[in-house]
């Protein structure tokens, strides 16, 4: 849903932002700000301050600056809806959704209460399981066995379910409460109330925990041999195996000390390998690895180190989670595969081997582009033809699945290496046939070329043009409208993709061309096109497009949320989630071609192009941007004495920014 910048506003104006960030950070007063050590980057003395009068943070140590909505953005991994409710939340606001029915807004509210209530159970059970695990000798010297400390043990709030089937009945004496079941705590049966009992008997309890630290579910290990080992909590409307990491909240300060997140499969792993100086550990939750888990932990970290054991079961399980990286595997990021021997989880192996070791074995990982290829080659004898056929057929769907960019692009050369076929023959095997665009001319009419309409044809579609963008010379969504002409010829419709041509060059643009549309609007056409892009985007370039004027910001806000919530969406689904909403009409404006036919956003087969289409648009956006920053510096200049020091500062990148945009100018 949409929200209003005014409430946005009125947020930032009501947070407290000393009070937020004094919730993870200890700080000190220090003159009129607050200091304290910087929880982005590792420091022994204070470098980070927070002005109460200013209601901002900034770091001097790694520049890290926001406002309170920016900072549970950047340290609790939150999107920007998620942080917007979340802060609201906190003040007791009801964030407004003005183009929501009341339908709608009494839906989302009984639904938010529904959340918070669960939660409140869950912490309330994981109190119990504590309680009960300071009084089980036997759970207490299982946890020593394991090498597990107290002080491990509390950081992960570690606890234990007696034996008792109706434990939970001493904690909340409404047993029959039809919450308790709803949370997964409870178990009723078919039959009747008589059938109620407790999920979790005999196990050590490990409570899990979303971004923001609050309980929603459990994972419970028996003590001894029984099955099934692991037990976790049902999907419920708080919790989700696919979506959620065991350990995330714990580690999240650790990820961006280390520079990189393990991901193991079990709850001792993570559990063990913080016990043993490794605190950046997650696992998944009796689940594979998914996109959702991938797109969640690369919000912390741009570096994932997958580790499993080395047997069949490990390699299958990495195998899975290949499938759920790939998309995120951008030139920015680095995904690795740690194989133990099979005799060894990373517990045993640091035992045996200390963390050294360990460390040099994470140094030394597997790059996701090699585990790619030997996975498709696996079984495939490349001294045949046969052979070589059979893995050009297993790596197309894998390659395809990678974002645009030099890792894949270097990937296609070694793959077209491999099967003795050229990267361009490879490239055009795979490449789908393109359907006949609806109202094209039959094919034995291409020759001589269909008959010629009368004067230029004027689709029913106008894209915007801001101000000084007619034609993409300048930034910003507003303005009037353009009407957008083109003309036929040979059956083909030709599409401008240079958004740096001034006016004149488009206007002067030869037959057949058409003038290229508003930046913003081609950004928006290749991102619901392709939504696993909008992850590889930069948090600065999620906020610039979030923060455009009128619709474009809104939808690119809804968008942030649908891809942090769902993860990568096809536009159909999308559009169906729109429907209603303020820019539905600017939406499909830009996914409709101009013979009114929907574009037919999964079968482009120019991926290379359109990544590339959409780095060029974004990096004009930047640069509009960056040019308004320096207008504000200079007219700051007078009051803020770093005003001069922010100008060099924009100054320098918009150099560097100019120096990638020349080439697409002169090609223009």
């Amino acid at each position: 849903m949409t929200i209003p910048a005014s409430f946005i506003q009125e947020l930032i104006a009501r947070a407290d932002v000393v009070e937020i960030v004094g919730r993870y950070v200890q700080l000190k007063k220090t003159g009129a700000n607050f200091s304290g050590l910087c929880p982005f980057h590792s420091e022994k003395s204070p470098s980070f301050s927070v002005s109460p009068t200013k209601q901002f943070y900034h770091c001097f140590g790694c520049g890290v600056h926001g406002n309170a909505i920016g900072f549970l953005m950047e340290h609790a991994g939150m999107g920007f809806v998620e942080a917007v409710h979340d802060l609201a939340g906190q003040y007791g606001l009801q964030v407004p959704e003005d183009d929501a029915s009341p339908e709608e807004r009494a839906r989302a509210a009984g639904q938010r209460q529904k959340q918070a209530t669960l939660t409140e159970v869950l912490e309330k059970a994981g109190d119990a399981y504590r309680k009960h695990l300071r009084d089980s000798d036997t759970a207490v010297n299982y946890l020593k066995g394991r090498g597990v400390s107290g002080e491990v043990a509390r950081q992960f709030g570690i606890g234990y379910a007696p034996p008792g089937w109706r434990t939970l009945a001493s904690v909340f004496p409404e047993y029959d409460n039809p919450l308790l079941a709803e949370s997964g705590l409870v178990i009723t049966g078919e039959d009747g109330e008589d059938k109620r009992y407790d999920r979790f008997r005999d196990r050590v309890m490990f409570p899990i925990r979303n971004v923001k630290g609050e309980c929603i579910g459990f994972g419970g290990r028996v003590l001894g041999d029984e099955k099934p080992k692991y037990l976790n909590s049902p999907e419920t409307p708080v919790f989700s195996k696919g979506r959620e990491l065991y350990g995330l909240f714990e580690a999240r300060a650790a990820l961006r000390d280390k520079g990189y997140v393990l991901v193991t499969e079990g709850y001792m792993d993570v559990v063990a390998l913080a016990q043993l100086g490794f605190p950046n550990a997650v696992a998944t939750l009796g689940t594979a690895c998914t996109p959702e888990h991938v797109q969640k932990l690369f919000r912390f970290t741009d570096s994932v180190v997958f580790s499993f054991d080395g047997d069949g079961a490990g390699r299958r399980a990495a195998r899975k989670a290949l499938d759920g990286a790939l998309p995120f595997a951008t030139d920015v990021r680095s995904i690795k595969f740690l194989f133990l021997p099979a005799e060894h989880d990373p517990d045993s192996f640091i035992r045996e081997h200390g963390a050294e070791a360990f460390s040099r074995f994470v140094g030394e990982a597997t790059p996701l582009s090699r585990f790619m290829l030997d996975a498709a080659r696996d079984g495939c004898d490349l001294g045949t033809a046969e052979g070589r056929a059979r893995m050009t057929s297993n790596v197309r769907p894998l390659w395809t699945a990678m974002p645009d960019g030099a890792l894949k692009r270097q990937l296609l050369e070694e793959i077209a290496g491999l099967v003795q076929l050229g990267s361009q023959a490879l490239t055009d095997l795979w490449k789908p046939a393109a359907p006949p665009r609806r109202g094209s001319p039959p094919p034995q009419a291409m020759d001589d070329g269909p008959p010629m309409p009368d004067g230029d044809w004027e689709p029913s579609w106008s894209p915007d043009y801001g101000p000084g963008e007619s034609g993409g010379s300048g930034g910003g969504d507003g303005g009037g409208k353009r009407p957008f002409k083109k003309k036929w010829e040979k059956g083909q419709w030709e599409k401008g993709s240079r958004w740096g041509r001034d006016k004149s060059a488009a206007d002067s643009a030869p037959r057949g061309r058409s003038l290229p549309i508003g930046r913003s609007d081609v950004a928006v056409r290749l991102l619901l096109s392709n939504t696993s892009a909008w992850e590889a985007l930069s948090q600065e370039m999620h906020g610039i497009l979030c923060d455009l004027p009128g619709m474009h910001g809104q939808l690119f806000a809804w968008l942030d949320s649908q891809v942090h919530e769902h993860g990568a969406q096809p536009w159909a689904a999308l559009r169906e989630g729109m429907r209603e909403l303020p820019f539905e009409a600017l939406a499909n404006k830009v996914m409709t071609g101009p013979d009114g036919a929907p574009i037919d956003a999964g079968a482009d087969p120019a991926a290379a192009e359109a990544a590339a289409e959409l780095r060029n648009v974004l990096d004009y956006i930047l640069d509009d941007h960056l040019k308004a920053q320096e207008t504000e510096a200079i007219a700051a200049a007078g009051t803020d004495p770093g005003a001069i020091d922010r100008y060099r500062a924009l100054q320098a990148r918009r150099r560097e920014l100019q120096l990638r945009l020349s080439p697409a100018r002169n090609t223009s």
